[in-house]
């Protein structure tokens, strides 16, 4: 079972800095208050906690950052098919714990 809690401040954003690269914003993509934590928060991965979630649809933007242990992460904002956010997925190449929380300055964007 995931752990629910509110999301922290740097998670909301970080999601609102995704949104807006896309010209969207949170009337487009409300973000809930109640959020799960995936793989017991190591990696900083969230649930958007939708009450009615629905399969994945598809990944709205993704974005690359290098953690202070000099290992890459890759930060995909993704949404499920009722057109809503379902999560905000990290992956760090080893899989080891996330150090230092992403601020929106230090990310990067394939083109």
């Amino acid at each position: 079972m995931l752990e629910r809690r509110k999301i922290r401040e740097n998670e909301k954003k970080l999601i609102e800095f995704l949104l807006e690269k896309l010209n969207l914003n949170t009337q487009d993509y409300p973000i809930n208050e109640d959020v799960e934590e995936y793989e017991g928060g190591v990696m900083g991965s969230i649930g958007m906690g939708n009450p009615e979630i629905s399969p994945y649809d598809g990944d709205l933007i993704q974005a690359n950052y290098v953690d202070v242990d000099g290992k890459e992460v890759v930060i995909t904002l993704t949404k499920d098919a009722n057109n809503q956010l379902l999560d905000l997925d990290f992956w760090k190449v080893d899989f080891s714990k996330l150090i230092i929380y992403p601020k929106p300055e230090n990310l990067t964007f394939n083109k």
